[in-house]
């Protein structure tokens, strides 16, 4: 089963209008606005360390081959960070469960999402 399928609810169970997979959560305006806070501030900080390690890696610099190893730290960093960073609300609670998994982003940075997605995100984070 693809991770964004993962069940939430069976509508057996009475949940109404509870959504059956991650893919169908709805996000409100002002979850949406705590989510893309969230997820700049984590994107920050990871922006914020691989410059300290270009910057670390550049002051290294003794010969040309050097600057090669820069470049490749760089285009893999950024590899990493674009296909990790993806702020489509349907893998939002996978973004943010590796972020705080990988100590980028706090549980409490998230304050403001329903319980029903911070209980998702906890869960996902603990595996």
């Amino acid at each position: 089963m693809r991770r964004d399928n993962l069940k939430m609810g069976s509508p057996q169970s009475g949940a109404g209008n509870r959504p059956t997979t991650i893919r169908d959560m709805r996000w409100s305006p002002s979850e949406k606005a705590v989510a893309r806070q969230a997820f700049d501030r984590a994107l920050h900080r990871e922006f914020e360390s691989v410059i300290r390690e270009a910057q670390r890696l550049a002051a290294e610099i003794q010969q040309p081959s050097d600057l090669w190893e820069l470049e490749d730290y760089l285009r893999e960093r950024r590899k990493d960070i674009d296909s990790q960073y993806d702020y489509r609300y349907s893998v939002l609670p996978f973004v943010f469960a590796r972020l705080i998994s990988t100590g980028r982003l706090s549980e409490e940075e998230l304050n403001g999402l329903s319980e029903e997605k911070l209980v998702i995100i906890r869960d996902l984070a603990s595996h």
